[in-house]
């Protein structure tokens, strides 16, 4: 029997990226998993179909805006209906936005603190309770190198990542000893369609190709100078569903290629 088999799991911001494979990962240990995000909706479809058939599990899909904390009521109340109460809650969701504070435009701020840190709040408000009653829970957060160190022009976004490393700790200690744990999980940069565009616009400024932008990115932070693969963080996801991790609560992950050793 795979290690999650029958267990519940609401990965937000999974239609692509390291959500998509933290959901993958999941789904492959026998977790049935509730999708979310955006994109276009027949190939959030394809991508629905293609990981239940691949895995044998159950897969759905919801499109709460993570922005709007009555849709993210939906979104539990939905996958508990699809899969039975939620067992495993990854707050993955995020946006990104770069701009010197003085400049950095007010509703892109909201739009970042709500969907990257506040939706986190919600979902985990909302699902925590139920866990502890039932003995067994994992919450995991999608933090970043950015909620330990900083970098320019990225208020909303390390403000954001470091809150939610504050919030991961808080939920461990509430739940300490009662088989629910907390973790946190901070990438330094993988190749998702929102660090290329980071990307794109390096090689932009600084006219080279875009593999030689990738270069100057990892360059300037990730000392092993190659990208943290979504699989990895997928795999660390698993990690901390395991009895291995039973007794790691209100921590954080760091994968990031010696980012924040230096």
């Amino acid at each position: 029997m795979a290690l999650l088999t029958g267990k519940s799991a609401l990965v937000t911001g999974s239609t692509s990226g390291i959500g998509l494979a933290m959901a993958q990962a999941l789904a492959a240990e026998g977790a049935n998993v509730m999708l979310n995000g955006f994109g276009d909706p027949d190939a959030i479809e394809r991508t629905r179909s293609a990981l239940a058939e691949e895995t044998g599990v159950s897969v759905g899909y919801h499109g709460a805006d993570l922005s709007r904390p009555d849709e993210i009521e939906e979104l539990v109340e939905a996958a508990a209906a699809a899969h039975g109460p939620v067992d495993i809650l990854v707050n993955n969701a995020g946006i990104q936005h770069t701009d010197r504070i003085e400049d950095f435009p007010v509703a892109k701020w909201d739009a970042i603190l709500a969907i990257n840190l506040s939706s986190a709040f919600h979902s985990t408000r909302l699902v925590v309770a139920g866990m502890r009653e039932r003995g067994w829970g994992r919450i995991i957060n999608t933090a970043s190198a950015h909620g330990i160190v900083a970098s320019v022009e990225k208020a909303g976004y390390v403000a954001a990542k470091h809150g939610v490393i504050g919030l991961t700790k808080v939920v461990g200690l509430e739940n300490a000893g009662t088989g629910v744990t907390c973790n946190a999980i901070s990438p330094g940069w993988v190749r998702t369609p929102l660090v290329e565009t980071q990307i794109v616009a390096l090689a932009e400024k600084h006219g080279v190709s875009v593999e030689e932008g990738a270069r100057l990115l990892l360059g300037g932070k990730q000392p092993s100078l190659q990208f943290v693969q979504p699989q990895q963080v997928g795999a660390a996801a698993v990690f901390i569903c395991s009895p291995a991790a039973d007794q790691m609560t209100g921590a954080n992950l760091s994968m990031d290629g010696g980012w924040i050793a230096q």
